[in-house]
């Protein structure tokens, strides 16, 4: 058909005309809060010069403030909307809550849904509500996607009093490496830059006598940037870690891969280590060392870091803190990056811890997250195909 183009995804292809568009007299895009740029309808806006009365009809839910095409497109919107800019030519309509309103007042929620109690109905919205209620993340999807509202990454995604109440003993910590010995144990590290945390995780999941997640962290920091660190930050007790066992050092200003690797083998002689999961970035050689001393490399899963990796643990370890099945005993290391943790959004509001915009180093945490995703992993059962089973036909049998 002449005139007419069309596109779907996040992958839009080529306009189809070489130099310029065709006169159209209609133009329609939706979900501009995952555009990348506004290129396209700025190209086709060009054909509806030669038409009387061309129109152009745009949509889009609220997303991400990083994103900054949707949300520069939003707030030019509003200034329309408001008269701050001229513009007679466009009509604004906004269906969504002020950056003042207070979004768990339900007063305000038909600013976003004026048909409230057909489509959706309250019942459904306070459900939702109730799910996302006191967990930031979560709270932050509730306000996108029912309220219109614009979100950033979260800070403050695990509550402290969430995150302490997943153990009875805070000081239980150092005691749990001996108690759960010969157990069941998945292993994920995150290595740091040369001069940072180094941390290792093992995760152990809930079995027949244990009815919670346990998460036992080591951590490692080069010994000669501690008195630095102690100095530069005194929110925390860097020596006072050190001295009960919760912060290890390694000699020099760097931290020294050998400990760790000495440390996933002393791990794999302690607990039944079914995988060890790693993020490959700066960790080539280790792999190396490690298969080198005889790891058995099947053991070894590669984890990038990323949303499509890390998404659905993320969720499930923020679902078990929630519901106190962990018990991590307290872990001085492992609460401080607990509790300054933020998560980042996808375009589709997907989450993963965001070391990036973290108040600070959040090691342990992500190799929590990542010993989780191994461990959902293994419990994915396997696909059942009837041509298994060597006597199945297709013919009916009489």
């Amino acid at each position: 058909m002449d005139g007419f183009y069309s596109a779907r995804g996040r992958s839009i292809p080529p306009l189809p005309w070489p130099t310029f568009a065709p006169p159209f007299s209609v133009t329609v895009g939706d979900e501009i809060h995952e555009w990348k740029s506004t290129e396209i309808a700025d190209t086709l806006r060009q054909g509806t010069g030669a038409r009387l009365q061309p129109i152009e009809l745009y949509a889009s839910t609220a997303g991400r403030r990083e994103n900054r095409v949707g949300f520069e497109w939003f707030q030019e919107s509003l200034s329309i909307m408001r008269g701050e800019i001229d513009d007679p030519s466009t009509l604004v309509v906004y269906f969504g809550i002020e950056d003042e309103d207070d979004w768990t007042d339900e007063t305000i929620w038909r600013k976003a849904n004026p048909s409230l109690g057909l489509t959706p109905t309250l019942d459904y919205l306070q459900t939702e509500f109730r799910k996302a209620k006191g967990r930031p993340a979560q709270e932050a999807i509730f306000q996108c996607y029912h309220l219109n509202r614009w979100v950033d990454q979260i800070g403050g995604w695990l509550p402290r009093s969430k995150w302490q109440a997943c153990t009875t003993d805070a000081k239980s910590w150092s005691r749990l490496w001996e108690e759960n010995k010969g157990r069941r144990a998945l292993l994920a590290f995150d290595v740091s830059s040369v001069n940072d945390l180094t941390a290792l995780v093992a995760i152990l999941p809930p079995d027949a006598d244990n009815d919670k997640w346990v998460v036992i962290p080591r951590f490692w920091v080069p010994e000669e940037t501690l008195e630095r660190r102690a100095q530069e930050d005194k929110r925390v007790n860097w020596n006072a870690w050190v001295k009960t066992g919760a912060l290890e050092t390694t000699p020099g200003d760097f931290v020294d891969l050998n400990f760790l690797m000495r440390a996933i083998f002393d791990a794999g002689a302690h607990f039944d280590v079914e995988r060890i999961g790693y993020d490959p970035w700066g960790t080539s050689k280790l792999i190396g060392d490690l298969q080198h001393e005889g790891l058995d490399p099947e053991l070894l899963v590669d984890m990038r870091q990323t949303t499509a990796n890390l998404s659905a643990p993320t969720k499930e370890f923020e679902r078990l803190v929630f519901a106190q099945d962990i018990e991590h005993g307290g872990h001085p290391v492992l609460a401080w990056m607990a509790g300054h943790c933020s998560v980042r959004f996808d375009v589709n509001l997907n989450y993963v811890p965001d070391k990036k915009h973290s108040l600070d180093k959040i090691d342990g945490v992500v190799a929590t997250v990542m010993g989780i995703g191994l461990a959902m992993t293994d419990e994915e059962p396997e696909p059942v195909s009837p041509w298994d089973d060597p006597e199945y036909t297709l013919v009916k049998q009489s």
